[in-house]
Formats: structure tokens, C-alpha cells, sequence
């Protein structure tokens, strides 16, 4: 009897599995990129808001966010703009738009004359609402 000689099968294998360790190294690279870079996302005008209660509003749309900072600046969303061309950015931004809404966030520090200053000169560009933005008061987030 004569034995025949088995071909050894690991010799001319091929591996066909996938390496996914590079995968998951350029996955967590790209996690800890995002990780740190969104919070720098956030950044904005600084403000202290005055705290109340009241429900909050659902906004669909982008709307036109009018900041009053501490030092009296204002901001038309994050443009910075002074208060004798306030209106007339304001006419231009809302020529076309027949939502004529404005939210108006000032710092607690600024004097109430300057808001109303400032409310003033919103309602002569021709803006029907104005929408107060607050925080809630502390302990009912």
C-alpha cells in the first residue's frame, strides 16, 4: 500500500480577514478631534442674562438675535454694530421678510434707559415683535 503525501494547506493559504486596527486608530483620532474642537463651537458674545420665569419659545427659522453686552456694545446675531445704524440694518435685513420678529438679549448690568434706547430704535426700523430672551431662575433647569 502505498501512502500518498497530503498537501499541506497552510502553506498556500491566504488570510482573508480584515485588519480593522487601522480603522479604529483614524475613528478615534477623528473622535478625539471632534471632542475638542465642539466645545470651541459655542463660542459667542458673553452675557448675563437677567433670570425669569416663562415658557420658552420653539423657533423654526433663523431669527435675528439682537445682543446687548455689558459695556453697552450691540451685536445683530454676532455682527457687531453701532446704535445710529441699528436701524438701518435692520430695514434692510427685514425688506423681504414678512416675519418681522427681533429677540433682544441685554446684559442685567446695562441701564434700563439704554434697552429702552434701544427698543426704540428697533420699532422705528418697523419691527412688530421684540421677544425678551432670559434665563430661567436658578434650580428649575
Amino acid at each position: 500500500m502505498r501512502y500518498r503525501r497530503r498537501p499541506n494547506h497552510t502553506e498556500n493559504k491566504h488570510v482573508s480577514d480584515i485588519n480593522v486596527t487601522p480603522l479604529v486608530d483614524v475613528i478615534l483620532v477623528l473622535l478625539i478631534i471632534f471632542m475638542v474642537t465642539a466645545p470651541m463651537l459655542q463660542m459667542g458674545i458673553d452675557v448675563n442674562l437677567p433670570r425669569v420665569k416663562a415658557r420658552s419659545v420653539n423657533v423654526g427659522e433663523e431669527k435675528i438675535v439682537l445682543t446687548i453686552n455689558g459695556k453697552k456694545e450691540l451685536y445683530l446675531n454676532e455682527y457687531k454694530t453701532s446704535m445710529g445704524d441699528l436701524s438701518s440694518k435692520l430695514e434692510s435685513i427685514f425688506k423681504n421678510r414678512l416675519d418681522k420678529e427681533v429677540y433682544m438679549r441685554a446684559d442685567k448690568e446695562v441701564p434700563y434707559g439704554f434697552v429702552v434706547q434701544v427698543m426704540a430704535e428697533v420699532r422705528k426700523a418697523g419691527i412688530d415683535k421684540l421677544g425678551m430672551i432670559t434665563e430661567p431662575p436658578q434650580g428649575t433647569r
